[in-house]
C-alpha cells in the first residue's frame, strides 16, 4: 500500500519547472478565450453605427456570446467529468477561433449575432474545466497563486483583443479586427494542445444524468457556495456593465475619443493582471474572508470617481475599479474549488454560469439605463450591484469552513 502511495504522482507546486509549464499553456488557453469573447466591446458603437441599431441592440454581440457559455458551461464542466479535462478543453479552442474566423466575414447584423451564438457556446469548454484542472493537479498551498495566474491570463486576452479591435478597426475595418484575432486564437489552440500536460489525478465518472443533477444540487445547499455563485453574479455584471458603456461615454463630447484611444483604456486590465495574482496569494496567507469585502469596497470607491467629468478621474476609477473586480475574482474562484467536497467541474461551472450569466442580463440591462439616465444611471446600477456583493462577502465572513477548505488564518 505504501509503495502504491509512493508512486502516486505528486501535485504541481509553486517555483517548479512543471508548474511554469502549466500556467503558460493555461496562459495560452485563456488568453484565446477571452480574446475571442470581449474583442467586440469597444466596437459596440461602430456596430450601431454601420448596422444602425440601438446601444442595447449593439450589446447583444457579447451578452448573446455570455449568456449562452453560461448556460453551455453546465453542460461542458459535466462533460468533462466523463471525457476528461484536456480533451474539452482543446476542442474548446479549436472551434471558437474557426468560428470567429467566420464571424469576420459575417454579411449583415443576424448572421454576426448568430456566430457570437455558437462562439459562447464553444468557449464553454475552458473556464469551467480549466478552474477544475487547476484544483485537481495543483497542491492546495500553490492553488491561490496557479489561480490568480491563470485569471491574470485571461485578463491580459481580455485587453488585448479589446485594444487589438480598437486600433485595426481605425486602421482598416472591424473585420479585419475579428479576423487577426481568429488567427491568433488559432495559435494559441495549437500551443495549449501541444504543450497543456495531461490529467494525472483526475478520475472519469460514469456518464449518469441523475448523478450529475444530484452533484449540482449538492452544490446548491451549501450556503457558501450560493453565496460565491451570487458573488460570480454581482461583481462581472458590474463590471461588464460598466466597460460596455464607458465607449458610448467617451466617443461623446466633451471627449470624442477614437476608437484607438477608447481601445488603449482596456490596457488598466494589466493592472487587473497584477492584481489577480498578488490578490489571490495575499488571500492564501491572510484568509479569503479578510480579503474579498476589501476588492469590492475598492471596485465601489472606483465607480464613484467615475462620475467626475474630469478624463484622468474618470480613468483612474477604472482602474481602481479593473483592480478590485479581478482580486476579487481570483478569490472567489480559488474559493470554489476548496469548498466544493465533490464534483469541482460542475461547482466551477455553477459558479462561471452565475459569472456569465450577470455579463449577460445586466450588461444589457445597462443600455437601458444609458439610454434613460446616461452615465449616472449606469453607475448607479453597478453601485447597487456591489452593495449587494459586499453584503454577501460580509455574510461570507460568518460562515465556518467546509472539510474541503484549510481553516482561515486567525
Amino acid at each position: 500500500m505504501s509503495d502504491q502511495l509512493s508512486e502516486a504522482p505528486s501535485r504541481l507546486v509553486s517555483g517548479t519547472p512543471a508548474f511554469r509549464r502549466l500556467n503558460l499553456a493555461l496562459f495560452a488557453a485563456g488568453f484565446s478565450t477571452f480574446a475571442i469573447l470581449y474583442c467586440v466591446q469597444p466596437l459596440l458603437p461602430e456596430f450601431s453605427q454601420e448596422f444602425q441599431v440601438s446601444a442595447a441592440v449593439s450589446s447583444l454581440s457579447l451578452s448573446l456570446s455570455t449568456g449562452l457559455l453560461a448556460v453551455a458551461m453546465l453542460v461542458a464542466g459535466s462533460l468533462s467529468e466523463v471525457w476528461g479535462r484536456k480533451p474539452v478543453m482543446v476542442a474548446s479552442l479549436f472551434a471558437s477561433a474557426l468560428l470567429t474566423l467566420l464571424s469576420a466575414a459575417a454579411p449583415n447584423w443576424t448572421s454576426l449575432l448568430f456566430a457570437r451564438m455558437l462562439i459562447g457556446v464553444t468557449l464553454s469548454g475552458l473556464p469551467a474545466v480549466a478552474m477544475a484542472y487547476v484544483s485537481e493537479e495543483v497542491d492546495p498551498k500553490s492553488i491561490g497563486l496557479a489561480m490568480g495566474l491563470f485569471i491574470g491570463g485571461n485578463a491580459v486576452g481580455g485587453m488585448a483583443g479589446r485594444i487589438i479591435s480598437g486600433v485595426l478597426t481605425d486602421l482598416g475595418s472591424w473585420r479585419l479586427a475579428i479576423g487577426l484575432i481568429g488567427v491568433v486564437g488559432l495559435a494559441s489552440a495549437i500551443a495549449a494542445w501541444r504543450s497543456l500536460p495531461a490529467s494525472a489525478h483526475f478520475h472519469p465518472r460514469p456518464a449518469r444524468p441523475a448523478e450529475l443533477l444530484r452533484s449540482f444540487g449538492e452544490h446548491l445547499r451549501d450556503p457558501g457556495l450560493r453565496a460565491l455563485f451570487a458573488e460570480a453574479f454581482l461583481l462581472m455584471g458590474g463590471f461588464v456593465t460598466l466597460y460596455n458603456y464607458l465607449g458610448y461615454r467617451l466617443t461623446e463630447a466633451p471627449y470624442s475619443l477614437s476608437q484607438t484611444a477608447i481601445g488603449a483604456i482596456f490596457s488598466a486590465y494589466l493592472v487587473g493582471t497584477l492584481s489577480s495574482a498578488w490578490i489571490g496569494e495575499l488571500a492564501g496567507r491572510l484568509g479569503r474572508r479578510r480579503v474579498l469585502w476589501a476588492m469590492i469596497a475598492t471596485m465601489l470607491a472606483g465607480v464613484a470617481l467615475t462620475l467626475f467629468h474630469h478624463l484622468a478621474l474618470i480613468l483612474a476609477g477604472i482602474v481602481a475599479v479593473t483592480f478590485g473586480f479581478f482580486g476579487a475574482h481570483s478569490i472567489a474562484s480559488s474559493w470554489v474549488g476548496n469548498r466544493a467536497l465533490t464534483g469541482k467541474a460542475q461547482a466551477s461551472a455553477l459558479y462561471l454560469f452565475c459569472y456569465y450569466l450577470g455579463s449577460s442580463a445586466t450588461g444589457t440591462l445597462g443600455g437601458v439605463f444609458w439610454t434613460h439616465w446616461g452615465w449616472p444611471g449606469v453607475s448607479a446600477l453597478v453601485t447597487l450591484l456591489l452593495i449587494v456583493a459586499l453584503a454577501l462577502a460580509i455574510r461570507l465572513m460568518t460562515l465556518p469552513p467546509r472539510e474541503a477548505e484549510p481553516t482561515p488564518r486567525q
